[in-house]
């Protein structure tokens, strides 16, 4: 599978989708498109709406169903002590090259994603300068 045929997830109720990612708005829909499609950079946020499973559940459907995505996760909720358990759910089995970060996506990753541009080639750059 090619990088142009990776699908980019956005998992968020409220917040705008960036350009060049797929929009779920709940975490039945996000979970559809990690079973269903090649997912190469996945946002998750924690809270979405009352009474509803929550970003914490997607980060345990990803461990127990292996779901990770190709490239990276980005943890964007506002919610510190949530994306700290979002981390700790996802961390101890990320598979290798598999990036995560328990913080929104940068504006420069964004770009790429946006421009279609090539993410791994992104991540290698930018380890390289690391």
């Amino acid at each position: 599978m090619t990088q142009r045929q990776l699908l980019h997830v956005y998992l968020d109720d409220y917040r705008p989708c960036p350009a060049g990612f797929a929009l779920a708005r709940s975490a039945e829909e996000c979970l559809l498109l990690l079973r269903e499609c090649e997912i190469g950079i996945l946002s998750l946020d924690f809270d979405l709406g009352w009474g509803q499973p929550n970003g914490l559940s997607v980060a345990r459907a990803i461990v127990m169903e292996r779901l990770y995505p190709r490239a990276a996760i980005y943890l964007h909720s506002s919610n510190p002590s949530a994306r700290s358990r979002m981390m700790q759910e996802l961390h101890p089995s990320l598979p290798d090259g598999v990036r995560l970060f328990g913080a929104p996506m940068p504006e420069d990753i964004k770009r790429v994603v946006a421009a279609g541009g090539d993410v791994f080639a992104f991540y290698r750059a930018n380890e390289e300068t690391e």
